[in-house]
Parts: C-alpha cells; structure tokens; sequence
C-alpha cells in the first residue's frame, strides 16, 4: 500500500471509528461529501474570479487547487470506504482510462 492510500484508510477509519450509523448509510453521506466538496470548488471559482458581486475576489486560485484536492481525497476515501482493496480497483480503473484515452494506433488517440 502506497504512503498515499495508508493515508486514506486512516482518514477512512477515524471516520468508521466516529459514526455509528449502519454502513450503508455511511457509505451514501460519504459519497455526497463528495458533491459537498465539488460545491467548495464551485464557490472558490467564483470567488476566485470575482464573479460574485457581494463578495468579490474571496478567493486565489490556490484555493481552488486547494478544494480540487479535498475533492480527490473525498473520493478516494469514499472508495476505500465502499471496498476495501480501493488501491487496486483505482489501480484497475486507471489502467482502463490509459487503454481507452492514451493508447494510440497508428499515429491517433484509440477509440
């Protein structure tokens, strides 16, 4: 296990060690924690470009790197949280999108 998913599963289990919700439930309010952190970087954005008028720039887009990777953490503990071999099935999964988006046939992306 890498230094990086080590991190993850023990982020995972202080959050398994703290609910004592049904793991199903566990599972569906991680995977909208997901959604909760896409709408950090969608206010960071926005406050990054000074598109909202009441707030103006709020935010830098060291923020908007910052919330980018909560949202890649959430994820991954949300992964880990639903099966426990997540490396591997990420591992799997990457493999997948290197096979489908940069492999290439003579010259050209494969399709």
């Amino acid at each position: 296990m890498t230094e990086t998913w080590q991190t993850i599963a023990h982020l995972a289990g202080r959050l398994e060690d703290h609910s004592t919700l049904p793991r199903d439930q566990r599972i569906l309010l991680q995977l909208l924690k997901i959604q909760e952190e896409a709408g950090e970087v969608a206010e960071a954005v926005i406050g990054a470009t000074g598109q909202n008028p009441r707030k103006g720039h709020s935010h830098s887009w060291a923020d908007v790197e910052a919330e980018v990777c909560d949202v890649i953490v959430t994820g991954m503990v949300a992964l880990l949280r639903m099966n426990p071999q997540a490396e591997s099935v990420f591992a799997t999964h990457m493999e997948g999108i290197v096979a489908r988006d940069l492999s290439t046939v003579e010259g050209t992306a494969a399709q």
